[in-house]
């Protein structure tokens, strides 16, 4: 396993019910060895250096931005074995020309180092550069999970962009709500049950039959009075939000 975050921290953990992972690597030491000592029979490493060549399975589950190095770092130098990297937005083909069997293993998922997830309930999305390579790919997203979808590189691009509107981007706007409740110490938990409704319409109704509130009902002074309360950031990210709801509905004659 390359790497040692939040993915690659459950991914191991799971894959360790069906594979020895020999080596956990990581820049810091630290990193690496907290995972390690959660696995059997696993070393934790820092330096590329001292990665097993003799491997049949490389993961690279790092930033986005670090996968070409890692694949460039290692290139030719790990015989035939299997390379995949975790990532929803980098192409398969940062392998090509460095490894002859490659592909993708993306979890569809947020995932947090400390929080538990039921892997087995998680999407995965695979590509293989060869039919053989999907094939063992599959194999290997088969024993994690019951969900396994074929997806290529631009499939997986656009699932990643949806993923990061519909849980990085909310996530952000539950931050900033917990920041304006903060100012009367108010808690987020009085929220829970409006999000969990929220997200239980989500799951039947379309999000756009479901939207509800001031801009979807074109209430402008409590959007005026709203963005008066708030921080400039934050005013802006409102209006610009509302603005985004009244234009859908206004363009398809809802309003």
């Amino acid at each position: 396993m390359i790497g040692a975050g939040n993915v690659a921290t459950h991914l191991s953990k799971s894959l360790s019910a069906y594979y020895h992972v020999t080596q956990v690597y990581s820049r810091t030491i630290e990193n690496a060895r907290r995972l390690s000592m959660q696995l059997p029979n696993c070393v934790a490493i820092d330096s590329f250096d001292d990665i097993d060549p003799n491997a049949d399975i490389y993961i690279v589950s790092v930033h986005d931005d670090a996968i070409s190095m890692v694949a460039d770092k290692l290139a030719g130098k790990c015989g035939d074995a299997l390379w995949m990297h975790t990532s929803g937005s980098v192409a398969a083909k940062v392998f090509e020309g460095k490894a002859g069997r490659y592909g993708v293993l993306y979890p569809l998922q947020t995932f947090s180092r400390d929080v538990p997830v039921d892997v087995s309930s998680v999407p995965f999305f695979i590509e293989g550069n060869t039919p053989e390579s999907l094939s063992e790919i599959r194999g290997i997203a088969q024993n994690l999970s019951s969900e396994v979808r074929e997806a290529d590189s631009e499939s997986r691009r656009l699932i990643h962009v949806a993923a990061v509107l519909a849980c990085n981007f909310t996530n952000h706007l539950w931050a900033l709500a917990e920041d304006v409740l903060s100012e009367k110490n108010i808690p987020l938990s009085v929220l829970f049950p409006l999000m969990q409704v929220t997200l239980n319409k989500a799951e039947n109704l379309s999000p756009h039959d479901a939207q509800t509130g001031p801009a979807r009902r074109g209430d402008k002074q409590t959007i005026q009075s709203h963005l008066a309360m708030l921080k400039p950031d934050v005013a802006e990210i409102y209006k610009i939000l509302s603005q985004s709801i009244m234009n859908r509905y206004i363009k398809l004659g809802d309003e």
